[in-house]
């Protein structure tokens, strides 16, 4: 179930998200999506979509954090 735009994105990526940091969730959502989609490759027993959000995530992570007030801003 990859994701087609923005708007598509799950309401807790999409409501905490500036659009950069969605943008980036996004495409890395799509392309773990892709790689994962055989279980052998995937290192224990969560499912692809699991997998791909944690994918996700760790991306937006890389370039964005969580402020003291709640907020992710670009590092």
């Amino acid at each position: 179930m990859p994701y087609k735009s923005r708007d598509s994105l799950p309401d807790n990526v999409r409501n905490v998200l500036p659009a950069h940091a969605q943008d980036i969730y996004l495409a890395s959502f799509n392309s773990a999506w892709d790689e994962y989609k055989e279980k052998k490759d995937r290192k224990d027993d969560s499912s692809r979509e699991e997998v791909s959000h944690k994918v996700a995530w760790s991306a937006v992570k890389q370039k964005y954090e969580k402020g003291n007030d709640d907020k992710w801003h670009k590092k």
